[in-house]
């Protein structure tokens, strides 16, 4: 479509080229000739700064007078017009057909297969397995029942998905408009899962907002874990059972990952990082090593008392005069 019939459909305004036709979205990491790319910060823009049929939208107090031979789409929201935006280009839901057979695979019954589906040699798919449109399953992958893998999807060789895994769900991406409603946002991109990778029960992979979802080569990944969009986890790492990892955060290579450990969105860690159990990660681990994010289990009376003087730790320090020290 034309940028001037799409901005109207968002209720925005068209700056620049109104000439440029877009087909697609694209993010500030790999902008793309003909699509438009979501700018939240101006050093966004400044990393790329692209003219040609590149569109940008930003809020309509964009400093754009800086940039004037760009073409910017203006908007009062653009996290929501973002999100319509998303609509528009979500592709058509697939259809889905139960098959009987796949050549040179091992099926078994009630598999439910899209269209463009590739499947290498010496694979076996278990009951209730649905396969979207456009995926690609290598050499030697072992499907367990009840496995959902959705559109878009690259699953290399020698892959294990244990029962009840999901793989390319829709991300938890929402935008609150001026009336209090959540807009979902549509999630355009895939899952890509590279050889050697071995997945738990009921583990689930969400796609990406645009960009894929990466798992690296030789990770293995246990039951109950949730990975959500635009996360890349680093080859050879380790993650252990009902770890939640938030969007966009990028995992390090050989990384071990304890049980129930939290990681807030857009995190980086460094390669041969381990983190213990239950610890939560809100901040970027830059350095090799242990890290323990957590306190030591203490008797609720106990935590009671250390809790109170936890939160009257800056009133100390201002009555003693040690604005200086640093804990």
């Amino acid at each position: 479509m034309n940028i001037k019939t799409i901005s109207k459909k968002i209720n925005s305004v068209v700056v620049g080229n109104t000439s440029i036709d877009v087909n697609s979205l694209s993010s500030f990491t790999s902008p793309l000739e003909n699509t438009i790319t979501l700018i939240l910060k101006e050093n966004y823009l400044n990393k790329i700064n692209k003219n040609g049929d590149f569109v940008y939208l930003v809020n309509e107090n964009f400093p754009i007078e800086k940039y004037k031979d760009l073409t910017f789409i203006l908007s009062k929201n653009e996290q929501l017009a973002f999100a319509l935006l998303t609509k528009i280009f979500k592709k058509k839901s697939e259809q889905l057909r139960k098959i009987n057979k796949f050549d040179g695979v091992n099926l078994e019954d009630y598999i439910f297969i899209g269209d463009n589906v590739k499947i290498g040699t010496n694979c076996s798919i278990g009951k209730n397995v649905s396969i979207g449109d456009n995926v690609s399953i290598g050499d030697n992958v072992k499907i367990l029942s009840n496995v959902v893998i959705n559109a878009d999807s690259s699953i290399g060789s020698n892959v294990f998905i244990d029962a009840g895994t999901i793989i390319g769900a829709e991300g938890f991406g929402n935008v609150l408009d001026k009336n209090g409603f959540w807009h979902h946002i549509e999630h355009l991109g895939g899952v890509i899962i590279h050889d050697n990778v071995s997945i738990g029960c009921n583990t689930c992979i969400d796609r990406g907002t645009i960009d894929n979802t990466i798992i690296g080569k030789g990770v293995i990944i246990d039951n109950l874990v949730h990975i959500a969009h635009n996360v890349t986890i680093g080859e050879h790492s380790a993650i252990a059972a009902k770890v939640g990892i938030a969007g966009s955060c990028v995992i390090g290579k050989r990384n071990m990952i304890g049980g129930m450990v939290g990681i807030v969105d857009h995190i980086n860690t460094a390669d041969d990082v381990i983190i213990s159990a239950t610890s939560t990660v809100n901040k970027d681990i830059l350095m090799p090593g242990k890290y323990t994010g957590i306190f030591p289990i203490l008797k609720h009376s106990s935590w009671k008392r250390i809790a109170f003087w936890i939160s009257k730790l800056d009133k100390i320090i201002n009555k003693l005069n040690l604005k200086s020290y640093k804990l």
